[in-house]
């Protein structure tokens, strides 16, 4: 099993899974769906980027400075493998609930 520390924190588990289907997305559409302020984001999308999990682009769209993020190859991966973790703790704990112990 591969439980992540690094998604025990809400925020970033749900930086991961807003953008684990997406080839990337805009800050402020990564927000808005984890509905956290603006400096909440920017400190855990910085771990997750610290963790090789994240990528951070800066750009700008005519005049406007944006900043896009996208999952790594890594950080799939890694993210997929704490969902199979996730998964088989709790199709465990499912069995023992209905069988009990061994």
């Amino acid at each position: 099993m591969s439980i992540d520390e690094q998604f025990h924190s809400p925020v970033r588990f749900a930086i991961m899974a807003t953008l684990v289907s997406l080839d990337r997305a805009e800050f402020a559409f990564v927000r808005d769906a984890v509905s956290v302020s603006d400096s909440a984001l920017s400190k855990q999308a910085g771990a997750l980027e610290a963790a090789g999990y994240l990528a951070i682009t800066k750009g700008h769209v005519g005049k406007r400075p944006r900043t896009w993020y996208s999952l790594t190859e890594h950080g799939r991966t890694a993210f997929r493998a704490h969902l199979d973790a996730l998964r088989a703790l709790a199709e465990a704990a499912a069995g023992y609930a209905t069988h009990g112990p061994g």
